[in-house]
């Protein structure tokens, strides 16, 4: 099995840049204010949320880019990055509805509000969770190709809306890019933001390529039990 050394130093610029912006982020980054003059701590979440959220995003594209591929060519390793793909997204979806929560119980009062943004994601976790539901249920491996990379495709459908939906529609979510008056960064902020963002890619990346790896491992293996079985 290959090394890759590319995802090993990856994995390692991510983690130090991900721990890097979480120093940044609670004793360089300035806090934000109510209203009232209050420290809003709970904004310090908006590093790691957004990274997350914007990560799960991106991820999605590979996920449908693959099932694509493989609904032309009908290439195994296609259906196989699909997967993994859709295995990366998965783990970025989960920490974006986490941190997204506890941000929502601070700011909101709630830990759940059925407004656009939330609803619209709500729908593409359940979408990621039925992704593996769906591959889990069809034992033919062709079949179970195709549906993945069918449903893998209309899974990313909703990473779009899910993103602009606060555009489009009237939401109490906030929007800190494009979203006109207030929402802006300060210098610190935008640095810490930016190293937090590049510092989490840079892990979805390698988680990928890490997984792939072990991934493609298994099958050469699987291969080969059933070339000497047979």
């Amino acid at each position: 099995m290959k090394r890759n050394p590319l995802a090993e130093i990856m994995l390692v610029l991510g983690g130090l840049l991900t721990t890097a912006a979480y120093f940044m982020t609670f004793f360089w980054a300035p806090p934000t204010a109510y209203p009232d003059g209050r420290v809003d701590f709970a904004q310090k979440i908006f590093y790691f949320h957004v990274p997350v959220a914007e990560a799960s995003f991106l991820v999605l594209i590979f996920t449908a880019y693959y099932g694509i591929r493989f609904l032309m060519t009908r290439q195994r390793i296609y259906d196989t990055k699909a997967k993994i793909a859709t295995e990366v997204a998965l783990f970025f979806v989960l920490l974006t509805m986490a941190t997204g929560i506890l941000w929502t119980k601070v700011e909101w009062g709630v830990w759940w509000q059925w407004e656009p943004r939330l609803t619209t994601y709500f729908i593409l976790t359940l979408a990621v969770i039925g992704y593996f539901v769906l591959r889990n249920s069809t034992e033919d491996e062709e079949r179970r190709a195709v549906y993945a990379s069918a449903f893998g495709i209309l899974v990313f459908i909703n990473a779009p809306i899910s993103f602009f939906i606060t555009r489009w529609l009237e939401s109490i979510h906030p929007i800190v890019f494009g979203g006109g008056k207030g929402s802006g960064l300060e210098t610190t902020m935008l640095v810490t933001f930016i190293i937090a963002q590049v510092g989490m890619l840079m892990l979805g990346y390698a988680f990928y390529q890490l997984r792939l790896r072990e991934e493609e491992f298994k099958e050469r293996v699987e291969a080969l039990k059933i070339e000497i079985g047979g």
